[in-house]
């Protein structure tokens, strides 16, 4: 089966470590859900949130080199949008009208602020600590693997 970014899969969680969980597809193939990625929560315990053998639905983040898949929990909860509405509509103003301060997201009247640049930092800086927990726990089987032929 060909994995593709933004696809929504169902998958068993085979592993949980402090940053993250694992989480076995189909094929024979498993990815990561980071921690920022389980619940729309805080987390600080993914055992809170997920259980070995536990199955979900994660969807695909991205696909990285040495086939590594980068996966999210919340983000394949998110409900998708329907209707040919727009996601954020400008709120009517009359002429003499001062322009509304930041928009932010109203249920009640059904309207969404366009992304900020502080979101969009936000987005690259979790990003960003995905990939350093990744490579930090490589470096650390890396290191083991050393360690461990040093001694025989």
């Amino acid at each position: 089966m060909e994995l593709a970014v933004g696809q929504v899969l169902e998958g068993t969680v085979t592993g949980i470590t402090k940053f993250g969980a694992f989480v076995s597809l189909e094929g024979g193939k498993s990815g990561l859900v980071h921690i920022s990625e389980v619940a729309n929560a805080y987390v600080s315990d993914v055992h809170d949130h997920v259980e070995i053998g536990q199955k979900v639905k994660v969807k695909v983040l991205s696909l990285g080199e040495a086939g590594k898949i980068n996966l999210s929990i919340k983000r394949a909860q998110e409900a998708p949008r329907t209707g040919s509405a727009p996601a954020y509509r400008r709120p009517a103003q009359s002429a003499h009208a001062a322009p509304p301060a930041h928009q932010s997201y109203s249920p009640a009247q059904g309207q969404v602020a366009p992304p900020t640049a502080n979101q969009d930092f936000e987005d690259r800086l979790k990003r960003f600590m995905q990939e350093s927990d990744s490579r930090i726990a490589d470096n650390r089987i890396y290191s083991e693997r050393r360690q461990r032929s040093r001694r025989r």
